[in-house]
């Protein structure tokens, strides 16, 4: 038989009787629904959880902290190279800061505005946009052969005080005033002429003086550290340079390696933060990450995805009876037939798979339109849900999905594939016995039959 034929046979059959075909379709609906609605709350959990991390930090930040002076391995440069060669990782830079280096920042007119104790952190050029720092202004590190390039954190600016006034009165403060009104910076870092002044150990020394260019402002985010607000990021070359002229000019002995004390290692996805971190471990240093919080509530997840999806399985089982039962009346009711089909020549498979197309199709269709439903069911929850949980304050509209906010359902693609083919599967498996069972009828017993 021609494939055609077989699906004309198919649709033939199966709106013969079409109370039951509906019946049987719609028990599938309903096990189709609770496995996609009941895997997609368990979708939506591990979501929120990952929001609620996130909000902590970035979850594919590894910090790493060497304080450990026994440790035979150094974090240097050739260490970091190591960190930047493992599948999978970004970006390592180190936040260098360095010992004994007194350095102040002072501009305006004559200089009246000074920072009196600067706290620069060096990093490599190519770090600052990597490790996922905004800009809120400007760019990142750019090269100017007769300035020293950095980065300021948003509220730098307000630390700068006015010489020329008293204590108490020789600051602004970044916070709104009486009128609610938050008042410039003395300084526009962007704008006005800034210089770095080290600060030397000793009265015979003369302080060194270098011409700033401001590349840009980050956005605060504590979340990525205090340095986003209040901080001065330089370029790690350029500061160790610095350094160097300060311990020459103060007669301190010359520094021939660094051993940093604070590394940041950002990876390309969260998989890649353990076996980095474990790497990283494994060479004697301590690390800190969100992974560690991460991956029991993601087995958590997990846990209760396969418990709610076990619930919604059962119900579809539940559905595989009623088709099993379904094509079992069906063959009673065409015993005659398939006699027929027999004596006419039809080849035993083509019987075999009138029946599997039968059951497939409830299947299918049960599964298609148990999908459609579902994607409403999620709306719905989603919509009203936060009320439910007794949070209206989330807005006039109700439920999450409404604001733009978390979901508490999400039915991702992958879910929609799978619970289409499950339920196709389902209908198939619960058509093979009665298949069977009509391939073995005797075709001359069959056209006896009543």
């Amino acid at each position: 038989m021609k494939i055609s034929d077989l699906i004309s046979m198919c649709v033939k059959n199966l709106t013969r009787r079409k109370a039951r075909t509906f019946l049987t379709i719609m028990g599938v609906v309903v096990g189709t629904c609770a496995i996609v609605v009941m895997i997609s709350i368990g979708v939506g959990m591990d979501e929120a959880q990952k929001a609620m991390l996130s909000q902590m930090g970035d979850l594919t930040m590894i910090d790493v902290y060497n304080y450990n002076d026994s440790n035979k391995n150094k974090m240097d440069d050739k260490m970091l190279t190591q960190i930047q060669a493992l599948e999978g990782v970004e970006v390592a830079t180190p936040l260098y800061s360095p010992d004994n280096l007194s350095i102040k920042m002072v501009g305006g007119k004559k200089e009246r505005y000074m920072i009196d104790w600067l706290d620069i952190v060096g990093v490599y050029p190519d770090a600052i946009e990597k490790l996922g720092y905004e800009i809120k202004e400007g760019t990142g590190f750019t090269e100017n052969n007769k300035k020293i390039s950095i980065i300021l954190g948003e509220k730098s600016a307000y630390r700068f005080r006015d010489t020329k006034r008293k204590p108490g009165k020789d600051r602004v403060r970044p916070y709104p005033d009486e009128k609610g009104e938050i008042k410039d910076p003395f300084v526009n870092p962007m704008k006005d002429k800034l210089i770095l002044v080290t600060q030397p150990m000793k009265e015979n020394v003369k302080e060194k003086r270098y011409e700033v260019n401001v590349c840009g402002i980050l956005k605060e985010d504590y979340s990525k550290g205090w340095q986003t607000s209040q901080g001065v990021f330089m370029n790690i070359y350029e500061l160790k340079r610095i350094e160097a002229e300060y311990r020459k000019a103060n007669g301190m002995q010359e520094k021939k390696d660094t051993n940093y004390r604070e590394v940041k290692v950002k990876v390309k996805d969260i998989k890649y933060v353990e076996p980095v971190e474990t790497f990283i471990k494994n060479q004697g240093f301590d690390t800190s990450s969100l992974e560690s919080i991460r991956k029991p509530m993601q087995q958590q997840a997990k846990q209760q995805q396969m418990v709610l999806g076990s619930l919604g399985a059962i119900s579809l089982f539940v559905a595989a009876l009623g088709i099993t039962n379904t094509m079992v009346m069906s063959i009673y009711e065409r015993t005659r037939e398939i006699g027929v089909m027999k004596v006419l020549g039809c080849y035993i498979n083509d019987i075999r798979t009138v029946f599997l197309m039968e059951a497939g199709s409830i299947g299918f269709f049960g599964g298609i339109i148990g999908i459609i439903i579902s994607y409403i069911i999620s709306f719905c929850i989603n919509y009203f849900g936060v009320n439910f949980m007794g949070g209206g304050m989330m807005g006039p509209m109700g439920g999450m999905g409404a604001t733009g906010g978390m979901k508490l359902s999400i039915i991702p693609i992958w879910l929609v594939f799978f619970a289409l083919l499950f339920a196709t599967m389902i209908g198939l498996v619960s058509g093979f016995y009665p298949a069977n069972r009509a391939v073995k009828i005797s075709a001359l017993e069959a056209i006896k039959h009543d």
